[in-house]
């Protein structure tokens, strides 16, 4: 999530010189050339007829529809509010796997889930138009589908954890997403490419070589193992570090509106991710309709 956290500001700093599908094509290709050396390593996984379907579903939403949604969020909001929106992302997976997985969900997680989503209303209806930021209303719309594009490939990447390699499903990701974006690249202007700043360069070398496969394959690691709401809650330290690294690096700042909407969202995450039993047995026992004993 540290890693991931830091991939706002990256962001930002390659599309200075390059376009949201060749950032996403360069990204996912430097990563796909990292795992092909260690591809032979990975463990076969154990196919099932019809597992293409998810498999196409999994690489099609994530990274292909998510790149190129943030990308362009990226473009009109600043790297602290997209990141702060990333906070949607657990409540979303804990809905769907409740839908979808029959996982848990509690009352207090409906609750947190609109307080969120007021809370991101807010935060793109306060922000002014600043450099680096000119439409933050549009950017925010942009990164929340961008987020449950995400949400949705987490899930369908659950159901397939159980008889594949995180780390092939990781490695099949980012081959596809570079070869679908890989275009994107070959019909850049020659001349195009020695114009590029120095910045664009570096931010697209970390996002490809470090940014990218790295937290990815972590993540979905733990998703093999841990259950899909909760696994996501780690999500929650990507707020907080992209505001910081957006503070610290593009010199993004926060109006008290909208510091009152990160509040919300935080506060909506944090009672999302309660259980049932937090609040406490009285309360249980008044809900219940028994007398606490």
């Amino acid at each position: 999530m540290v890693l991931w956290g830091t991939s706002f500001v990256a962001t930002k700093a390659a599309l200075t010189g390059f376009g949201p599908l060749v950032v996403a094509a360069l990204r996912m290709l430097l990563s796909s050339a990292v795992m092909l050396p260690l591809w032979s390593r990975v463990p076969a996984p154990d196919r099932r007829a019809g597992d293409w379907r998810w498999l196409a579903l999994i690489a099609l939403l994530y990274p292909c529809v998510y790149y190129v949604l943030e990308g362009n969020a990226l473009r009109l909001t600043t790297a602290g509010q997209a990141g702060t929106v990333s906070a949607l992302v657990p409540l979303l997976v804990a809905v769907g796997a409740r839908i979808f997985m029959s996982e848990h969900l509690s009352g207090c997680a409906v609750v947190g889930l609109g307080a969120s989503l007021i809370g991101v209303v807010v935060l793109s209806l306060a922000s002014p138009g600043q450099t680096g930021a000119p439409d933050p209303v549009l950017g925010n719309a942009l990164e929340v589908l961008a987020m449950v594009s995400y949400a949705i490939s987490m899930l369908a990447l659950k159901r397939l954890t159980s008889r594949y390699n995180p780390w092939f499903l990781t490695g099949l990701q980012f081959l596809v997403g570079g070869v679908l974006f890989l275009p994107a690249v070959l019909l850049e202007p020659l001349d195009a490419w020695g114009h590029v700043p120095l910045d664009a360069w570096v931010g697209v070398l970390y996002l490809g070589m470090l940014v990218t496969l790295l937290p990815a394959g972590l993540y979905n690691f733990a998703l093999s193992r841990m259950p899909a709401g909760r696994t996501a809650m780690a999500i929650n330290l990507v707020p907080v570090v992209a505001l910081v690294t957006g503070w610290a690096m593009l010199g993004d700042s926060l109006a008290p509106a909208q510091m009152l909407a990160c509040a919300v969202i935080f506060g909506g995450v944090v009672l999302g991710q309660m259980p049932s039993s937090a609040v406490g047995p009285s309360a249980t026992a008044l809900v219940r309709g028994l007398p606490e004993r």
